[in-house]
């Protein structure tokens, strides 16, 4: 079963699809994960492979999984990755979704200096202009994009990627799926699903 991507608004109504969530799974849905992820950190690799394998699998139908970006200063092409993931998601969510899984896979290939030509292969590859692309990366409103989420989760207290919040109860940076499925489990309880 492929789960339901959607791009939910978050206001005002006619925002552009850069300013929108990014959600797998069920968008109405009462229980809901909210990601803060670098799409250069190792750590954020492994939580999506989690996303992916285990978690949508079994979740997919129930629950709403929110992507926010927080790039971490320490990973000089995550703020880039970011611009470049609200770039694709003008083209819509599956685009945007597959290049935050492609920047997560090579993140240990990409350099300050081969990003720009990874990127262009990227959007070459899958039917966008390479030089849009790469012109994105300078787009003040992609940039603010971006950094809303960051103010977002550093208002929520986060420092370290991924943090998930579970309906409002953290995972930080390392955690387990049998973990964050209890959690998950207990919210759908709540809700009565």
């Amino acid at each position: 079963m492929r789960p339901l991507l959607v791009l939910a608004i978050l206001a005002p109504a006619l925002a552009p699809a850069a300013q929108q969530r990014l959600i797998e799974g069920k968008p109405e849905s009462a229980v809901r994960v909210l990601i803060f992820e670098d799409l250069a950190c190792g750590d954020c690799a492994v939580f999506r492979q989690m996303i992916d394998q285990q978690l949508l699998p079994k979740y997919a139908a129930k629950v709403a999984f929110e992507h926010r970006d927080f790039p971490l200063a320490k990973h000089p092409c995550s703020r880039m990755a970011a611009v470049a993931a609200r770039f694709f998601q003008l083209s819509g969510p599956e685009l945007a979704l597959k290049y935050r899984r492609e920047a997560l896979v090579t993140r240990k290939l990409t350099t300050p200096e081969n990003f720009k030509d990874r990127l262009a292969a990227f959007a070459k590859a899958n039917g966008v202009d390479p030089q849009k692309a790469i012109a994105a990366l300078d787009d003040p409103d992609l940039a603010a994009a971006v950094q809303k989420d960051f103010d977002e989760g550093v208002a929520r207290g986060v420092s370290h990627t991924p943090t998930a919040f579970v309906n409002g109860v953290p995972f930080v940076e390392t955690f387990t799926v049998e973990e964050i499925s209890k959690a998950i489990d207990a919210a759908l309880a709540q809700t009565g699903k």
